[in-house]
């Protein structure tokens, strides 16, 4: 509840902000600024709406427009949301300089100087331009950010050096997905162009780590079916992510045993290829022992009673469990979470939380790598930072680090 309500808290700052600096500033008639107040009043509770709808187990045809509605549009005023932004914030930078400017020149030449105001028929052409070129440059980006975000994930290969990797283990692929975020506006038809890439990976083992739906799953069961069809030598297996926890993660954590998955919490499995043993770990979500006690993630604990192992591999959603994993003497963490950051800002407030965002990092003596996922959470939106699958190989330290 009180995610919520911060949530809604924010809705209402960024309606208001648009309503206060795109509506008001251009001086329309009072008719056509109560239109356009009304417009935004009635879109911005849909996506909370939308969001209660999804947890209270409404599932039918008109709640799922309401949601392509609430998403799509959400979407489209945040990116205008913060163009506002960059543009108030450049006009107010402007403005500081022309006044020191002005001022700097009285104190040298002694004479008293002002700045000489612009007139308000054009003050009121140059805001109603901006604003449209904002207003377009949105509705733009929204389009081309749908098309990024449904269109099949890319294929992201990855090399990661490992010290002492023996003969058996050189080459071994683990293929990573994550994010998948089954919701109204992903469904089974996503899911199933997602299987039907990997199966024609061939990798040695298929990890999943995290954020499968965004519901229940009497709800969703059908839209994620398609994974049992995913099958890889060495097995499957899956770590929670945050939104397993806010639709009932033990209903989960057994519908995906169900279709085949091996559940890992704060668990760990030894993969025995040729001559070679790797240790599969995995933690709950890090944020989990916050709505289950007995969830608290330990990547400590998911090596308990571990035997000797040439690699040791966590599986953990977050790319924050990455200090614990590196102290608990991982040597390597594979992660989502981060959505890469899916769309401007976000790819760097992400940055404020998590230490890393996407790609291949090492911190310590361990290697992480953060997916930028194969799906998308919220609006169906993607700008420059595309969805991805990847395949993790293993490798000697001779070969390098090598990202595609």
């Amino acid at each position: 509840m009180v995610f919520f309500l911060i949530a809604v808290s924010i809705l209402i700052l960024i309606y208001g902000y648009i309503g206060w600096r795109l509506i008001i500033p251009v001086g329309l008639s009072p008719s056509w600024n109560a239109i356009l107040w009304a417009i935004l009043i009635l879109f911005m509770p849909m996506t909370p709406i939308s969001i209660l709808l999804r947890i209270y187990g409404f599932n039918a045809f008109w709640s799922d427009i309401l949601s392509w509605a609430a998403y799509m549009s959400l979407g489209f005023f945040f990116l205008v949301f913060t163009f506002l932004i960059i543009r108030d914030l450049t006009l107010l930078v402007i403005r500081g300089v022309k006044r020191s400017f002005t001022l700097a020149r009285s104190v040298i030449t002694s004479e008293a100087s002002s700045i000489e105001p612009i007139a308000p028929d054009r003050r009121r052409f140059i805001f109603r331009s901006i604003n449209l070129g904002i207003l377009g440059i949105s509705g733009t980006l929204v389009g081309y950010g749908l098309y990024e975000a449904r269109h099949r994930p890319d294929i992201v290969k990855v090399s990661v050096p490992i010290h002492d990797l023996p003969n058996d283990l050189e080459g071994f692929r683990i293929l990573q997905i994550t994010d998948i975020h089954v919701s109204p506006t992903i469904k089974r038809n996503y899911v199933q162009a997602i299987v039907d890439q990997v199966s024609n990976q061939n990798p040695d083992v298929i990890v999943f780590t995290g954020d499968l739906a965004d519901g229940s799953v009497p709800i969703l069961r059908d839209d994620v079916a398609p994974l049992k069809d995913l099958s890889a030598p060495y097995g499957s297996y899956f770590v929670t992510g945050n939104h397993e926890y806010y639709v009932g993660v033990e209903a989960w954590v057994e519908e995906i045993a169900r279709i085949g998955f091996t559940v890992l919490l704060n668990e760990h499995r030894v993969i025995q290829h040729g001559a070679g043993r790797i240790l599969m770990a995995g933690v709950t979500d890090y944020n989990a022992g916050q709505f289950l006690r007995d969830h608290a993630s330990s990547p400590d604990i998911a090596l308990s009673g571990a035997t000797a192992s040439h690699v040791k591999v966590l599986l953990a959603h977050q790319p924050r469990s990455v200090f614990a994993s590196a102290k608990a003497g991982f040597d390597l963490q594979i992660s989502g979470h981060t959505h890469g950051g899916q769309f401007f800002p976000w790819n760097f407030l992400v940055g404020l939380q998590q230490p890393y965002v996407v790609g291949l990092h090492q911190y310590e003596k361990t290697w992480i790598y953060v997916s930028r996922g194969a799906g998308y959470w919220g609006p169906p939106l993607r700008l420059g930072i595309p969805s991805e699958i990847t395949i993790i190989t293993l490798t000697r330290p001779k070969h390098g680090i090598n990202t595609v």
